[in-house]
Order: structure tokens, then sequence, then C-alpha cells
């Protein structure tokens, strides 16, 4: 991509990009994903969602959760979705950004991410990967 057209795009973009919020990935073996993540990591649980077998583990300033993979869903292909923390929820101009890009942008909903419970859509990669765009955490008040 030529210089001008990334300046042109990155200043005119309503996604401005933060870092890596979390990431979800699917697992056979729940105790024993647990176990690598804590042991060789030396990562710790700071949540879990008993309702869908959701453990969340701190990564830093990020998140890695699992989720058990279903018998239905194909071997290798573990990755359910990862989420990028934006600096701003716009959702009008996100929307139209998102439309213009030829991207059908997904329902806004509150979801809990690495920095606590905020705003956040989903959206479809070229090559059918969930992203989803977190935006900043609600604030108390």
């Amino acid at each position: 991509m030529p210089d001008d057209l990334k300046t042109v795009s990155r200043s005119q973009s309503a996604l401005r990009v933060k870092g890596l919020d979390h990431v979800v990935l699917r697992v056979a073996d729940m105790d024993r994903a647990i176990g690598f993540y804590e042991q060789v990591l030396g990562l710790h649980i700071e949540r879990r969602l008993e309702s869908i077998g959701l453990v969340q583990l701190r990564a830093g300033t990020a998140m890695i959760d699992l989720v058990p993979r279903t018998e239905d869903e194909e071997e290798g292909r573990n990755m359910d979705h990862f989420a990028v923390r934006i600096e701003e929820m716009d959702v009008p101009a996100i929307t139209a950004h998102l439309k213009a890009q030829g991207i059908d942008p997904g329902e806004v909903r509150r979801r809990y991410g690495a920095e606590g419970y905020g705003s956040s859509i989903y959206i479809t990669d070229p090559d059918g990967n969930t992203v989803e765009l977190k935006g900043p955490p609600e604030t108390a008040g």
C-alpha cells in the first residue's frame, strides 16, 4: 500500500486499535489447558462462567479465554475469536466505516473483556475468523 494511502486510511478510520484485548480458544480438555496456561505460562484464573464452561486467564493486560470444544467442531480449528481493543465505541461512525468496507457490522452488545465490561461488535474477516471490536470499559458512575 502506498505511504500516502496508509496515512489517509489511518486518519479517516473510525477504528483506532489500542491492542489485543483477548483471545478465545476452544479446548478439548479444559483441565489440561488450564494446567498448561497456569504451569507453563504462569497465568492465573481471573473469572469463570460455569453456565458456558468459560475460564478466563489473565495474560498481562489481556486475557486468554478457554471454552470447551464441542464434538461437532473441526479438530485443529480451535480459535473461537479474538478481540482488539479500540479507542472509542462511536457506533454510527464504526457502522458507517464497516459498511463502506463491505463488512456487515454485528450487533452492539455489552461484553466482558480484559478491562471489564464494555460495548463490542463482532465482525468476520475474509477467512471467516471472528474479530471482536472491543470498546473502552464502562466507567463507574
